[in-house]
């Protein structure tokens, strides 16, 4: 199948709530503040065109009115002394966030060809859960795979891709992306309120207008795709060299849409490496300000290619808190093979079957990482599990796995059995999963030193206890520290 699946406007969401959704939201503000300024005396040459987006965030005016100096009785007319130069704060008047709870944001992205007349209704490419956390200025981005077979509410078992289909065909309450909302609530358990909807179109004339000179990408390894979907249904190839490069909006579309490897879940994570670019991208080049001055341009061109029920006060203050979070306090994850099992339909369909202990975890992991828990609070939720956990050596360091439980008895681990892999990787020492008893693995991280991505979900069938630690050798330092 050549259904391509892209990234298009998370980054734009991630950067300020969908860049291009804020870029037209925020020329309606631009809109407004020039209205209230120029009823204080400021001056602005009218746009060529005029926008009615309703309802219209009220702003407080913000022109400066220049002070003349008084002349002194019988002494030449004193020169007017220059007052300060009228300012527009692109950011005046919008309201902060002030909803302390968490926020959850679907987007979506269908499969619209531009080459080709099609009325709809649209299955969705992709599908992104970003969460954010006002209070501790957080934010996680899961990516969710088109093939995952779910139960639809209202409807039988199906990719999930249909949902928003399924919705606007039946005309369910909402829509499509109502219906896709309330699936991944009832299936992966996060509650969803908002949407954004988008086509192709959206993506290409955003990071034209808001990067036109390109975006930094550091491709891993070659890419040679010759089943690349074009406009219609046919397809071209397209090739990518290892190394750092700039691509324009065209060709870092192709590179998020590429199915190179034949894996949606490599393709997912060239979709975040995408986001994180185009968020540093614009950021860079002045942010909200930037946007504004872009708007009229914006809002020609995404007429009618996006669909949200964001009001436009939550699109600005939502934007604005997403720029006070910083690169590092986001999380991303990909719901891939360490979370899916592969299934086959009774019409011979290849599909992905949740493992919903393992989806829990990632999405503990990307959403709510508790990084600032101490030891002894893990260490509480880790007893209070009573997991089996076993040690088995992942390297070719003879006894390392005796060592490493030796180690943890010391420090009150019980570790029930101690043994080899099959066939050593000798690749880093990792934590996993097969329960869903996800505090007992971040303490034993935590215990060992280990980042939080090293606990990951077991999907080898190795063992039967609740967890296993495979350590590699690089664990031998921590075990000879006093």
């Amino acid at each position: 199948m050549r259904i391509p699946v892209w990234l298009l406007v998370v980054g734009m969401l991630v950067v300020v709530v969908v860049t291009g959704l804020l870029s037209v939201t925020a020329f309606t503000v631009a809109r407004q503040v020039a209205i209230d300024a120029g009823e204080s005396g400021v001056r602005f040459v009218p746009p060529e065109q005029s926008f009615n987006l309703e309802p219209t965030p009220s702003l407080p005016p913000t022109a400066a009115v220049a002070a003349a100096a008084t002349p002194t009785p019988g002494s030449p007319l004193a020169a007017p002394t220059p007052g300060p130069t009228a300012t527009l704060d692109p950011a005046a008047g919008i309201a902060d966030w002030t909803d302390p709870r968490r926020v959850n944001l679907l987007l979506l992205g269908i499969d619209q060809r531009t080459g080709v007349d099609e009325p709809g209704p649209y299955r969705t490419d992709t599908m992104i859960v970003v969460s954010v956390d006002p209070v501790r200025k957080t934010a996680g981005v899961l990516s969710i795979p088109r093939d995952l077979w779910v139960k639809i509410p209202g409807f039988n078992q199906g990719r999930i891709n249909t949902a928003n289909s399924l919705g606007d065909a039946s005309a369910y309450p909402g829509g499509g992306p109502a219906l896709a909302a309330e699936t991944v609530r009832q299936n992966l358990g996060i509650p969803v309120s908002k949407y954004v909807l988008v086509n192709f179109d959206v993506f290409l004339k955003v990071v034209e207008t808001l990067a036109p000179d390109g975006v930094e990408i550091c491709v891993p390894e070659p890419i040679d795709d010759a089943a690349y979907p074009d406009a219609g249904y046919g397809v071209i190839r397209v090739q990518f060299a290892a190394g750092c490069q700039t691509l324009n909006a065209e060709r870092l579309l192709q590179y998020a849409r590429t199915r190179h490897g034949n894996s949606d879940f490599e393709r997912s994570r060239r979709q975040q490496q995408v986001l994180q670019a185009l968020r540093d991208k614009v950021l860079s080049v002045g942010g909200i300000a930037n946007f504004i001055g872009q708007a009229p341009k914006l809002w020609n061109d995404l007429a009618g290619s996006f669909k949200t029920n964001l009001s436009l006060d939550e699109i600005l203050s939502l934007g604005l808190l997403m720029q006070e979070i910083p690169r590092e306090h986001i999380r991303f994850g990909v719901i891939d093979n360490l979370y899916v099992d592969l299934a086959t339909t009774t019409s011979g369909d290849q599909v992905l079957v949740p493992r919903t202990n393992a989806i829990r975890l990632l999405v503990q992991q990307v959403f709510n990482p508790q990084d600032d828990l101490s030891l002894s609070d893990l260490r509480a939720r880790a007893e209070a599990e009573k997991a089996s956990i076993i040690v088995l050596n992942n390297s070719d360091v003879a006894g390392l796995a005796r060592q490493t439980g030796d180690w943890l008895a010391g420090r009150g681990v019980s570790v029930t059995q101690v043994g080899n892999v099959p066939q050593p990787s000798n690749s880093d020492t990792v934590i996993q999963v097969y329960t869903g008893k996800v505090w007992t693995g971040k303490y034993l991280a935590a215990l060992l030193g280990l980042p939080p991505e090293r606990v990951r979900p077991g999907a080898d069938g190795l063992t039967a206890s609740d967890i296993a630690i495979l350590v590699g050798a690089d664990i031998q330092p921590k075990l000879s520290a006093p």
